[in-house]
């Protein structure tokens, strides 16, 4: 009996001290747990930034300076309109001869000539314009697009306002095409006219020198034959119907003359849309 209560004592010790070794390592294991924590929590104040201080919170501002508008917008300035179709551009000093590019205004000397030029110089003169060069004629001038301050198309303009022909010749453009079109159904500018002559077609006769001069082949009767002329700048033909629909859109006088001086005096061809009858 007594050897077995010093066994139990034995037991008991044992397990005193294995529970007191539990014990021990668990407050271990927990103290080493908060000294990880406080070095983690070290580590992590010391990777955030320091605050900014007074000194470097902000630059100091910079001392203001007058704000300067440009003198000057991009493009060329227009210094002349020399008809409704050629201007002079001023670049860099220089002075650039423009052609429009696909259109043709009528000659100063022809009826709305003068219009034409005007309308060209009220949408530019004095003002900054874009050129868009195509390329160079045979008089050194630049052929080109002239591109208004609000983005329109000076070329297209005037032939949509009937102060110019599409130049079918040089251009194929077919929105210039469209816009002759309109501009013919709607008489618009030049078109009010009944039979306007070509730009082309007046040159070639100022060149020539057959515009109202003596044509030696005249048509065969022409000195007593009667025709019609309606007596306009803007109209180069005769009509052999004083019924004709085109010469009934005359607005001005109707003369009756003979053909011969239809041709030699007015410088006047015969008009296909009226056969003689």
């Amino acid at each position: 009996m007594r050897r077995f209560n010093q066994h139990l004592l034995l037991l008991l010790a044992f397990g005193f001290c294995f529970s007191c070794n539990q014990s021990e390592d668990r407050r271990k294991a927990q103290d080493e747990f908060r000294q990880r924590q406080k070095e983690i929590q070290k580590e992590a104040q010391q990777e955030q930034p320091a605050p900014p201080t007074a000194q470097t919170a902000e630059p100091a501002a910079p001392e203001e300076t007058p704000i300067r508008k440009p003198t000057t917008t991009a493009g060329d300035k227009v210094i002349a309109v020399k008809d409704g179709d050629t201007i002079d551009l001023l670049r860099n000093g220089q002075t650039i001869k423009v052609r429009l590019f696909g259109v043709d205004c009528p000659e100063k000397a022809q009826a709305f000539g003068q219009k034409a030029k005007q309308f060209t110089s009220d949408l530019i003169f004095g003002k900054n314009v874009q050129l868009i060069a195509h390329n160079t004629d045979r008089y050194g001038r630049t052929v080109g697009t002239i591109i208004l301050p609000d983005g329109r198309s000076l070329n297209e303009e005037l032939v949509r306002e009937g102060y110019a022909w599409h130049y079918k010749a040089y251009s194929n453009d077919t929105k210039l095409a469209n816009l002759e079109a309109d501009a013919r159904r709607f008489k618009r500018g030049l078109w009010q006219d009944v039979n306007p002559t070509p730009p082309w077609e007046f040159r070639k006769e100022k060149r020539t020198g057959t515009a109202g001069k003596t044509v030696a082949n005249l048509p065969k009767g022409a000195d007593k034959r009667e025709v019609y002329i309606c007596n306009s700048t803007g109209s180069g033909v005769y009509h052999f119907s004083k019924n004709c629909s085109v010469l009934k859109r005359c607005k001005e006088e109707t003369l009756t003359i003979t053909e011969a001086v239809a041709i030699r005096d007015y410088g006047r061809r015969a008009d296909r849309t009226c056969s003689a009858q």
